[in-house]
């Protein structure tokens, strides 16, 4: 059982969610209100924030930046609910560090679907966390517990997404990853995302950590294919 709190200002929305969860055997919390879903979200600290992106102030894309920034919300799922279903908001909702979206209307089956998925990959991440690693290469160290990276002795910010395909690259130095195969372990594999979304955040990781982003000797494009880690890494 995980503790869900869902946040629609459209009530009956609200219920068909909490209905859906409840049957499942999830703990439901809700609200209709922006800054009372935000209070609520950082009270309870939830497995998992189902957040309707059009919502009174602030609306849902701002709660979600606002979680992704504060450390003790930084890495609860996000399932973003709206009723556009355009890409571009798709992607804005993921680049506010959204883990996955669903539009509206979408069926029961659908929802328990993102939602098993969403709580799926937080369990591994967690089950990563705990673990404690710290994983280096030259300048770089990225602390998978602390969700930290410092690069060259400065703490260096990172959104959610681009730590995770660090994270990735990084444990698995020289390895290649194809595109297809990050956007599944980052978004999931059950999000429509194009893979051009993995080079846009490739390219923030590497301005990043990078000491001349324009020709980068950490993460490697593998031409055709997608990208790997090069370098030593020590754990």
């Amino acid at each position: 059982m995980a503790k869900i709190v869902v946040v629609d200002d459209e009530t009956n929305i609200l219920e068909l969610i909490r209905f859906n969860l409840e049957k499942d055997g999830h703990q439901v919390l809700t609200s209709t209100g922006g800054e009372e879903g935000l209070h609520l979200i950082r009270s309870e600290l939830p497995d998992l924030v189902i957040l309707d992106v059009m919502l009174p102030e602030p609306d849902g894309l701002e709660i979600c930046r606002r979680l992704r920034h504060d450390p003790a919300t930084a890495l609860v799922p996000i399932l973003m609910v709206s009723a556009r279903g355009e890409t571009l908001d798709r992607v804005v909702g993921l680049e506010m560090g959204a883990d996955d979206y669903i539009a509206k209307p979408f069926s029961p089956r659908e929802l328990m679907a993102r939602v098993k998925a969403a709580l799926r990959r937080a369990k591994q991440n967690q089950q990563t966390s705990s673990a404690g690693r710290e994983l280096r290469c030259g300048p770089i160290m990225l602390d998978t517990e602390k969700f930290q990276v410092v690069v060259a002795g400065q703490p260096v910010s990172f959104t959610p997404k681009e730590f995770k395909l660090l994270k990735i690259l990084m444990s698995h130095p020289g390895k290649v990853f194809t595109r297809e195969q990050l956007l599944d372990r980052v978004w999931g594999f059950d999000f429509n995302v194009d893979t051009r979304t993995v080079d846009v955040h490739i390219r923030y990781v590497r301005q990043k950590i990078e000491p001349n982003p324009a020709n980068p000797i950490y993460i490697k494009t593998v031409r055709g294919i997608g990208y790997k880690f090069s370098g030593d890494n020590t754990e």
